[in-house]
């Protein structure tokens, strides 16, 4: 988990005056967003490794070392 708190000081207070109504679709709108939001997508590591060992060329340690760089850029 990051460091960076999720909801910056205005936003908290205004959620804190915020009717159940209001909260209701701030909520909404949110998830909305959070789906729309391209940046959240996920790599399968299992399925990339499969894939990256049916090219040709690329054995055992090599694909060893591609792993490697692939996963220290996703910080795992």
């Amino acid at each position: 988990m990051s460091d960076n708190p999720v909801l910056d000081r205005e936003t908290y207070r205004k959620i804190k005056k915020m009717s159940r109504e209001e909260m209701h679709n701030f909520l909404i709108r949110y998830a909305d967003g959070l789906l729309a939001d391209e940046d959240n997508k996920t790599i399968d590591l299992s399925a990339l490794e499969n894939e990256l060992r049916q090219v040709k060329g690329i054995g055992a340690k090599r694909l060893e070392e591609i792993m490697t760089i692939i996963e220290k850029h996703l910080d795992i």
